[in-house]
């Protein structure tokens, strides 16, 4: 069955005016102009081929037409938010599918992650490999990306776009490279490696030297398996967490923010 179209706006516009009685309190509840509210009645009343409101000298009233569909229409926008409500009780759940890249999960998100869950014991997280995932097909609710910034998603940077030369004590004299490594000017990298996680097991392992961001080293740094040969310098990439704006207003999304942000 062919559904007929609704104009929803004006039709709230309407609600909020038989319900002041008032186009101006009804713009303020609406937070547009009483111009606005009246420019809207009219063109639901064209809409309909009736008159909802009349003024007299007691101020505005509603028609008989105006009065006939009203407590429909206040049920069915019920309804609405009946039906808004359920479609955001998944997105209220506590489970979350994120997208990072694995050495970026290993050496910065997993602990963070740990600590999160064990102030919500009941999350669960599904962790995807591809951080470059599409959100739709992955059924994802954040990415993690090293990127310049957000693009066209929300997104807020997680870490300092710094990063390092570093290598094993007694490493052997060779570059070690990656996809996007922004290697010296005139290196020839001796060793070359698929993504940063693999660059940086190569460091670890006494390959030679490399140039990764911050995050990804400062734990080995601090053990003692890396040393730094220069930095840390500023950059252009960081990691980013980032999300499609229906994903980003999320309630759980907000939450794990907060908690990876400090805030």
């Amino acid at each position: 069955m062919k559904r007929t179209h609704l104009p929803l706006n004006a039709l709230r516009v309407y609600d909020a005016a038989a319900r002041h009685l008032s186009f101006t309190r009804a713009a303020d509840e609406l937070a547009v102009t009483p111009a606005a509210v009246g420019q809207q009645i009219r063109a639901l009343e064209d809409h309909l081929g009736v008159v909802l409101f009349r003024r007299t000298s007691k101020g505005l009233e509603l028609t008989p037409e105006g009065c006939a569909g009203l407590d429909a229409l206040r049920e069915g926008f019920l309804r609405f938010e009946e039906s808004v409500q359920a479609m955001q009780a998944g997105q209220a759940s506590d489970r979350y599918t994120i997208a990072v890249p694995r050495e970026f999960y290993a050496q910065w998100l997993g602990t963070r992650l740990a600590s999160f869950k064990s102030a919500n014991p009941q999350v669960q997280f599904n962790i995807v490999a591809d951080e470059n995932a599409d959100f739709t097909e992955a059924n994802l609710d954040i990415a993690i990306r090293l990127v310049d910034g957000p693009g066209d998603l929300e997104g807020v940077q997680l870490a300092e776009a710094q990063s390092a030369t570093v290598a094993a004590p007694n490493a052997q004299d060779e570059w070690i490279s990656w996809p996007g490594s922004p290697l010296p000017d005139g290196v020839i990298a001796g060793i070359t490696t698929g993504n940063p996680g693999q660059a940086l097991s190569s460091a670890i392992s006494g390959l030679g030297r490399t140039i990764l961001p911050l995050p990804l080293v400062e734990e080995a740094i601090e053990s003692g398996r890396l040393t730094v040969l220069d930095g840390p310098n500023d950059g252009r990439r960081a990691y980013w967490l980032v999300a499609p704006l229906p994903q980003w207003r999320q309630k759980k999304v907000k939450a794990l923010v907060a908690h990876l942000t400090g805030q």
